[in-house]
């Protein structure tokens, strides 16, 4: 009785696998291997209806003829899938495991098989065929998966070559010890067995399912990354400023300490860009960006809001001297000569500084004042800065 409810049980497990995964396929640029695997677990699930519907009182009946067939074809499926999810293995000897070879090792178990079923060969013949492919096999597996570069977790990719080996173990030591030393345990052996394989195709789809969310959690972090990064120079964008404005003020409220907001405009720029073109222009830029990120500190923050204005905000300010200090060094970056292709060009800046809390409280009016400064420096001549006094006039 205990056959019937497994192969039963059995079939319908391997059945909803194969559906999961079939599903688990449907994901854009997904990895064909979980297409070997759907239709491993569909093969395993045949092996079982072939012997929950088919003879199998004999030692050639049909359902044990076809069961054997069935799980064949799924090692090899199962084998064909890790391979193309996990990488082909490389044999101690160096040799690679290629697809020819699993289609030789079924073709030679398919042809031990039939020579079974037509020369009515001895039960352990077929027994022994079928164990040794299957142990062969599972090895295989083991082996491809432990050697993988895929990114695991170390307890999943643990598991899944534990519960692998068991399997192999399991296959190595169906006749001489289910069949020869303890023939009334075979059946709950091929019990031991059907968990074993169904607790394999759970840790793969586990596998996937896991390498999803990795997927979609990169997408995800690079989707952000493209909303709030200037494309040109990996700045901050304006968007980006706004979120990091909060951050920067938790540093600024610590006590005797403020915070400044550098409204840059670059001088000279649009004659270089008009005159040398747009891609000039646009190399200068991301020099000009490259020189403002090696001036600050990894506290403070830099971003580009416009084509040719930037925005530094610091941090941790605790004397108004720093805030000169800092300015100076600002300008001294961006005054010296960019060279493009034995081409030197002269650049230069006028930059606006507000304080906080000084000034405001919001970074659009510390922006606001910051840019009527800069404004006043643009007015008297250009190429300098200045702190916002109050006594600016707007555009």
């Amino acid at each position: 009785m205990l056959y019937p409810i497994m192969h039963a049980v059995g079939s319908t497990v391997y059945f909803m696998l194969f559906l999961l995964f079939l599903c688990a396929r449907l994901v854009p640029r997904t990895n064909p291997g979980i297409t070997c695997w759907a239709f491993a677990a569909l093969a395993a699930c045949c092996a079982r209806m072939a012997m929950l519907l088919l003879p199998t009182e004999t030692d050639a009946a049909s359902g044990l003829l076809w069961y054997g067939v069935f799980i064949a074809l799924e090692k090899l499926l199962l084998l064909l899938g890790a391979f193309r999810f996990f990488g082909a293995v490389l044999l101690p000897g160096g040799p690679m495991v290629t697809d020819r070879w699993l289609y030789t090792a079924v073709v030679l178990l398919l042809g031990w098989i039939a020579a079974y079923g037509t020369l009515l060969l001895p039960r352990v013949a077929y027994d022994i065929g079928l164990a040794a492919f299957n142990a062969l096999a599972l090895l295989l597996l083991a082996s491809t998966v432990y050697r993988s570069r895929i990114r695991l977790p170390l307890w999943l990719r643990r598991a899944f070559v534990s519960v692998v080996l068991l399997l192999a173990l399991h296959w190595s030591l169906i006749v001489p010890l289910y069949i020869w030393l303890l023939p009334d345990w075979r059946q709950q052996g091929f019990a031991f067995g059907t968990v074993l394989a169904m607790l394999q195709y759970l840790l793969l789809l586990t596998a996937v399912i896991m390498l999803f969310c990795r997927r979609l959690t990169e997408s995800e972090a690079k989707a952000l990354e493209l909303a709030y990064q200037d494309p040109l120079t990996g700045l901050s964008n304006k968007r980006y400023v706004d979120v990091l404005f909060g951050q920067a003020l938790q540093l600024a409220n610590r006590p005797h300490q403020a915070l400044a907001v550098f409204y840059i405009d670059l001088d000279k720029f649009k004659p270089i860009n008009d005159s040398a073109g747009h891609k000039t222009g646009d190399i200068v830029l991301q020099e000009v960006a490259r020189r403002l990120k090696a001036s600050l500190r990894s506290t403070d923050i830099c971003a580009r809001i416009g084509g040719d204005e930037f925005v530094v905000i610091a941090t941790q300010i605790e004397q108004e001297q720093y805030v000169q200090e800092i300015a100076a060094k600002l300008l001294k970056q961006l005054q010296q000569p960019v060279e493009i292709d034995g081409q030197s060009y002269e650049l230069g800046a006028s930059i606006g500084v507000s304080l906080h809390p000084r000034h405001g409280q919001e970074l659009a009016e510390l922006l606001e004042k910051a840019d009527s400064a800069m404004y006043q420096v643009k007015q008297q001549g250009r190429n300098g800065y200045r702190l916002y006094t109050g006594e600016e006039r707007r555009r």
